[in-house]
């Protein structure tokens, strides 16, 4: 959410991108475009001319026309157990070929694949989508779920399909070195001031960057202004060494960069930024 310029993440991050160990673990169909797509950290592009040997070549998770009963889905397995608050179901650059519906179940599930006794919780009831369009949803089951179940109704092509909340991090490590800003240990983004070309949560993902849309890059300044991003870190802790990486930026990096920490042991409200 943006107010007053300063973008507030509230600690949410994807629990469904793919960096995270999130897999599709079961579709019913993928013809024209793999599942494994849906669950891409990078945001959609679409290929002008561009062709396979099924068809025109689509940036997400697109099915076969459907010529029998029922509808198609695949199922997500979360890296870790997620405590889901919002969704979004983006189906940028799919017109014509776009779900008429969706909707989606959670389960908590020790199975890669749950099995037909596993009892699935509807998080969200069936909604009309549109075409190349975000579909945003919030959630307020407090369960941590394992797995979720994408319908779309009756077939047709979903971009991207971002669960954001928070993950259930068992123990975490005391009195030894750890990364405290990395999103598998629990660090969570707060708030930025800009996210225009990468999302700030890029910046506390596991490994190194795969590239220059695999980081944090903010618009271009056109004054005395600065960028900046809050995180809350993995756990309180002392601070020995600090990694700043530029990698894959080049013309774009940062001039200077400063840090600054606090301990703040209760919840930032939007007042406090």
């Amino acid at each position: 959410m943006k107010k007053n310029n300063i973008i507030y993440l509230n600690g949410l991050i994807d629990l469904a991108q793919s960096r995270l160990g999130s897999k599709i673990v079961y579709k019913t169909d993928e013809f024209f475009a793999p599942a494994k797509r849906i669950i891409s950290p990078w945001p959609p592009v679409f290929k002008e001319g561009v062709f396979d040997k099924h068809g025109k070549w689509m940036d997400g998770w697109e099915t076969r026309r459907k010529r029998t009963k029922g509808h198609d889905f695949l199922i997500l397995k979360f890296g870790k157990p997620g405590l889901i608050k919002k969704v979004d179901v983006d189906t940028s650059y799919f017109s014509g070929n776009h779900p008429d519906q969706i909707s989606l179940l959670a389960c908590i599930s020790k199975k890669k694949i749950p099995d037909k006794k596993t009892k699935w919780i509807s998080i969200i009831k069936k909604s009309q989508t549109k075409a190349n369009s975000h579909h945003f949803f919030n959630v307020k089951n407090k369960n941590y779920f394992t797995h979720l179940k994408l319908n779309i109704f009756p077939d047709g092509g979903v971009a991207r399909l971002r669960v954001y909340g928070s993950m259930k991090i068992k123990n975490k490590i005391q009195n030894k070195i750890q990364n405290l800003t990395s999103v598998v240990n629990g660090a969570v983004p707060i708030a930025c001031n800009n996210e225009h070309f990468g999302r700030a949560e890029n910046i506390l993902a596991p490994g190194i960057g795969k590239n220059m849309g695999d980081g944090w890059e903010t618009r271009r300044s056109r004054g005395k202004n600065f960028d900046w991003i809050i995180i809350k870190c993995s756990s309180p802790g002392k601070i020995n060494k600090i990694q700043l990486d530029t990698h894959h930026f080049k013309g774009n990096y940062p001039d200077k960069c400063s840090v600054q920490a606090a301990y703040i042991p209760n919840k930032i409200s939007e007042k406090n930024i």
